[in-house]
């Protein structure tokens, strides 16, 4: 799927573009390039840029990373996190054992969903510093509602990327979760993480660097996929959110 999502025949990428447009009712209005002859391949399309002024972002101190829909949100209570009804995981397995799960023991958390057809850039929700990024394989189930309800662990089975960040309210971990098909995700900082797949985790220290970012710039890209997973620690602001609820980039999370 990651070759076929990279072939530039005219004909092949363009029928393709097409269904996939027509099938998932994707608006392609507000997109930089609204002609599908425009792209190089699907993977153009599929993590295409938005035109200027499309999202408005909220004065609002965290805001909305992606566009999608809140699969769970609330709090982390014993280093547990809700992933469905009678299904939990431990926030140490989602970043894969690191030292820093002790950090959110406490705290709270918001799982979003982006489907098929929605935009697939990812922005920051802070302003933050870059401390360190985690690379760890995984499987590639899907993460849609159905196997989130029946996936026992799925979102710390999946293979993803954790990226923490120092903001005003401490140390924050945001999580990108591969899906079926690809779990290609990539950085502004890093580029293409995966492929090349691999068998152990890895680690990516910036704290000697300083790699900062405002809230609302673009920080990486899903190249198919998938869900991001904010993990905050605890202290009064809290996520203004409703399971099932649709949201955009730009709009507040608080209250």
């Amino acid at each position: 799927m990651f070759r076929f999502a990279r072939i530039k025949n005219v004909w092949l990428k363009n029928r393709f573009i097409d269904w996939f447009v027509k099938s998932y009712q994707v608006n392609l209005s507000e997109a930089v390039c609204e002609n599908i002859e425009d792209y190089q391949h699907f993977n153009d399309f599929f993590t295409r840029a938005l035109k200027p002024g499309a999202r408005k972002i909220a004065d609002s101190l965290i805001i909305c990373p992606v566009d999608g829909r809140v699969s769970k949100v609330g709090n982390i209570n014993n280093a547990q996190i809700i992933q469905a009804k009678n299904h939990r995981y431990s926030v140490e397995q989602l970043l894969g054992n690191d030292i820093r799960s002790a950090e959110f023991k406490a705290g709270f958390f918001a799982t979003i969903y982006l489907s098929p057809k929605d935009y697939h850039r990812i922005h920051m929700p802070y302003e933050g510093k870059l401390i360190s990024m985690s690379y760890i394989p995984g499987d590639l189930f899907s993460v849609n509602r159905t196997t989130a309800e029946n996936v026992d662990g799925l979102f710390a089975r999946n293979e993803r990327v954790v990226c923490y960040f120092e903001t005003e309210f401490g140390l924050c971990a945001f999580v990108l979760v591969g899906a079926i098909f690809v779990g290609s995700m990539q950085t502004v900082w890093h580029g293409q993480i995966n492929p090349p797949y691999q068998k152990r985790i890895q680690h990516f220290d910036y704290s000697s660097e300083s790699i900062s970012f405002k809230k609302a710039q673009e920080l990486g890209q899903f190249n198919m996929g998938s869900t991001v997973i904010m993990l905050m620690p605890n202290q009064v602001n809290k996520f203004a959110l409703k399971e099932d609820e649709v949201v955009r980039m730009g709009q507040s999370l608080l209250t």
